[in-house]
């Protein structure tokens, strides 16, 4: 469990971070972008379960708690050393990815087929989710980005590429099963 006595520590006053194996590094670093980008979507998810009820809002919930253990998994390097560690080291896993698997195609079977490409908007919760699908894609970007750099856990490149995916057919969902979706008309303003 995590015990936070002090929010400040002063640690950062000098423009760097402690990463999950206590290497310190810049704020600017690409692996300190990557997991804070995974944080922001996570604050998309939640301003999206505001208006989400039931299946769809603990589907969401889920995905919150899982978007932890990913900026928890992306901010410890080198999994070569996950033995050493003082606790367990928290990686996303293939299970994680497979759920989100299951959930699409859960959700592609109550879609109606795309007829053109879909605008973010109709419902409060679709343009949310919208918002989601973006910023989880920015996430995985950077993800990727660092993972040409560094090692990386494939899981989590791919969890957060179902993710963007999982936030598209869930906003379809939301535009009631994709009868309201927006779609794009193009040219229509020539």
């Amino acid at each position: 469990m995590v015990v936070l006595n002090k929010i400040y520590t002063k640690g950062g006053d000098k423009g760097t971070t402690a990463l999950g194996n206590g290497d310190r590094v810049a704020k600017h670093a690409l692996r300190v972008s990557a997991y804070g980008t995974v944080d922001e979507t996570n604050a998309t998810v939640g301003l999206a379960r505001l208006h989400a009820t039931g299946e769809m809002d603990a589907q969401l919930a889920m995905i919150q708690n899982d978007l932890f253990d990913l900026g928890a998994d992306l901010s410890r390097p080198d999994m070569a050393q996950d033995g050493a560690a003082e606790y367990p080291v928290l990686r996303t896993s293939d299970a994680q990815v497979a759920r989100l698997e299951s959930e699409l195609d859960a959700m592609t079977l109550r879609v109606s087929p795309l007829k053109s490409f879909v605008l973010p908007g109709g419902s409060p919760l679709a343009a949310h989710l919208h918002l989601c699908r973006t910023v989880s894609r920015r996430a995985e970007r950077l993800a990727v980005e660092l993972a040409a750099a560094e090692h990386v856990n494939p899981a989590a490149v791919k969890y957060l590429n179902r993710l963007s995916d999982w936030f598209f057919q869930a906003s379809r969902l939301a535009n009631d099963n994709g009868e309201n979706d927006v779609l794009w008309v193009p040219g229509a303003n020539r």
